[in-house]
């Protein structure tokens, strides 16, 4: 039976990265703080106007020109991103739009920094049953839209009055969350693959909603109206995230996930080449890699460079190790996440 196949690879991010110290001139955090407890150093915020699209838009050029197709040739659009464009309709048929591929079928999927394996496994089982034969899948996020501050001119060039103090206790009451997160896009597009060695080899995947409150935006649809002055007043359209706990579930079910998935492949965990993780934290993704006793440089990272921009982590580093050349044909390649939901697994890629 036909598996999937990684064709092309593309990703985006946009206007220039933003430093710890840029951070610095409108919360109460350090370049040393925010390292020490991420690994992040800089990241990009979508510009004003700029939506989870248009981030999209530009990964997938890239992504169909290295795969040599054009978007009329896709047959299905698989879109993951926990900032939609609007809150209805999801991003993926704004996407097909864009693209120019008007009439394809297109589906957003919501499993935040779990996405792409949820989209891994989805695709494969539309290549094999014959119902695509080219699908792009996407994660792009606009997290600029929470971030916490509304001085943005103060953080580009670092000019103009300080914060007022309200805006200042503001900031530093979701500075734990505002440090984490970027904005960007990562596209592939896949294809059936008539080697049987080759393709996603086994899947993983596990959800536990008795955990959403440990990463959820409060807003939604359980009050009337769904917006109000009290969503405005209290940030409740900004996340609200428990870090020390979401640390223990990824440091715990993770290791567990890829041991589970290797042994459905039927594969030794050394025999695997590279270890694709979300970049969520660093320090989450280094004790996951010393759990599982695997050597460091088979564990890329770009969170320093990015930070965490949710669905978008594993595509965006995927295409960076793709164009860097590190994965050679056949490598076999593990892809793994935990995001909210909760929502966690793991798949095994022969390339």
């Amino acid at each position: 039976m036909p598996s999937l196949s990684i064709i092309g690879t593309g990703s985006f991010l946009p206007g220039r990265a933003y430093t710890n110290q840029d951070l610095a001139r409108v919360m109460d955090t350090t370049d040393e703080w925010i390292q020490k407890r991420t690994g992040i150093s800089q990241r990009y915020y979508a510009p004003e106007g700029v939506g989870a699209s248009d981030l999209a838009l530009e990964a997938s050029k890239r992504a169909l020109e290295a795969a040599r197709i054009a978007p009329e040739d896709l047959d299905y659009i698989l879109f993951a991103t926990m900032t939609p464009d609007f809150i209805l309709p999801g991003s993926a048929p704004v996407l097909g739009a864009k693209l120019g591929a008007v009439g394809t079928p297109a589906l957003d999927i919501r499993q935040q920094c779990a996405a792409m394996i949820y989209a891994l496994q989805l695709s494969d089982a539309m290549l094999a049953s014959g119902h695509a034969s080219r699908i792009l899948v996407v994660g792009a996020e606009a997290h600029a839209g929470f971030m916490p501050w509304t001085d943005w001119d103060r953080l580009e060039t670092g000019e103009g009055p300080p914060p007022n103090p309200e805006m200042w206790k503001r900031a530093n009451d979701h500075r734990a969350l505002a440090i984490l997160f970027g904005d960007g896009a990562g596209a592939m597009v896949l294809a059936r693959d008539p080697r049987p060695d080759r393709g996603l080899l086994a899947v993983d995947l596990h959800a536990d909603g008795n955990f959403v409150t440990k990463l959820h935006i409060p807003a939604g649809f359980r009050t009337r109206p769904f917006i109000s002055q009290k969503t405005v007043d209290e940030d409740l359209f900004v996340p609200r995230m428990d870090g020390k706990d979401l640390f223990k579930h990824a440091v715990t079910k993770l290791p567990k996930s890829v041991l589970r998935c290797c042994k459905r492949a039927g594969v030794k965990l050394e025999d695997v080449d590279l270890f694709v993780a979300h970049q969520a934290n660093q320090r989450i993704n280094e004790a996951v890699r010393e759990a599982l006793g695997v050597p460091l440089e088979k564990v890329p990272s770009n969170i320093a460079r990015v930070g965490n921009t949710s669905a978008a982590t594993i595509p965006i580093l995927y295409d960076e190790i793709v164009r860097a050349g590190q994965v050679k044909d056949g490598a076999l390649v593990c892809f793994l996440a935990l995001g909210a939901g909760i929502h966690w697994g793991s798949a095994l890629f022969r390339a």
